[in-house]
């Protein structure tokens, strides 16, 4: 009777291993962050990479690449630094002051970024989850037009979670803003009359996303998750707004885990283009469609 007591309860104890994702900062969702942090000590190597595509004219399509390394300096306190790359195929497209011409370039190197994330309420021990993400990156490519660009970018996020169904539901809300100072390389050989501002810029981006995410077996979870993007410029106020959401399914192991991501954009408005035809949608910096992939390995 003992060694059947025994045997139960290191079955259960394997199946919340297994199952109880997210408990030690895995990624259930391709955009949204949940609160937890690495234990200390606990390193992920994260290689995401982004397909963008479809801006209702011409022809577009931009892969984005990040590649992380995360390490847990304390149970509450998580650092990550990332290599950043990209490439972009646009044809038959012009943008003022987004794409000035024809590109096709392979996957680039194109930046870096370092990030903490701090815990102050954990959704495993303390019934809700609470978390401050914060991060700074430069790049060197404009990830619109693949062209010549100094870019500053500044976040700051507010991370909540909570897990509900023995963590077998789990819910996340995210509230974020962006700082960023740009500044673009001059072109040779523009189209007469196209605009190509080459001084400095400022913007200001407010973010929320939200999610959930349910756990439909040992180890896999499907879920869907919502983006809510604006950004605001110095001299036009509001430039842009768009609205994002989408399905995603999350598989994890012990030592790895993957997640896919499918979010197109629902609407968006702000600044349009001439050869724009969906007038529902923001397709200057945004794309029709965006599909994301998340592989994990912990250490």
């Amino acid at each position: 009777m003992k060694n059947l007591m025994t045997t139960g309860l290191g079955g259960a104890a394997a199946l919340c291993l297994f199952s109880g994702a997210a408990l030690a900062d895995e990624s259930l969702f391709g955009y949204v962050r949940g609160a937890e942090t690495l234990p200390k000590g606990a390193t992920e190597l994260v290689q995401t990479v982004t397909r963008r595509w479809d801006k209702g004219a011409g022809s577009y399509t931009a892969y984005d690449s990040k590649t992380e390394l995360e390490h847990g300096i304390t149970d509450r306190f998580t650092g990550a630094v990332y290599l950043l790359g990209q490439s972009v195929n646009t044809q038959g497209l012009l943008i003022d002051g987004y794409i000035p011409k024809d590109e096709n370039s392979g996957l680039r190197l194109s930046g870096m970024e370092v990030s903490a994330k701090y815990n102050f309420l954990s959704p495993a021990k303390d019934d809700f989850g609470l978390a401050a993400y914060v991060s700074g990156a430069y790049s060197t490519l404009d990830p619109h037009s693949g062209q010549k660009k100094d870019k500053y970018t500044v976040e700051t996020w507010l991370l909540a979670q909570k897990n509900f169904l023995d963590d077998q539901l789990v819910w996340v809300g995210n509230l974020g803003l962006e700082a960023t100072y740009a500044k673009r390389k001059p072109i040779d050989g523009l189209p007469a009359g196209f605009d190509w501002p080459t001084g400095p810029e400022m913007e200001i981006g407010v973010l929320a996303g939200t999610g959930v995410s349910y756990r439909i077996a040992p180890r896999w979870f499907i879920g869907a998750e919502a983006l809510y993007d604006t950004e605001f410029e110095t001299e036009v106020g509001q430039e842009r707004w768009s609205v994002q959401a989408g399905p995603n399914i999350h598989y994890g192991d012990k030592n790895w885990w993957f997640t896919l991501s499918w979010l197109p954009q629902l609407r968006g408005g702000g600044e349009k283009f001439a050869a724009q035809n969906d007038t529902n949608l923001h397709l200057i910096e945004k794309t029709k469609q965006e599909v994301r992939v998340k592989l994990g390995f912990n250490f």
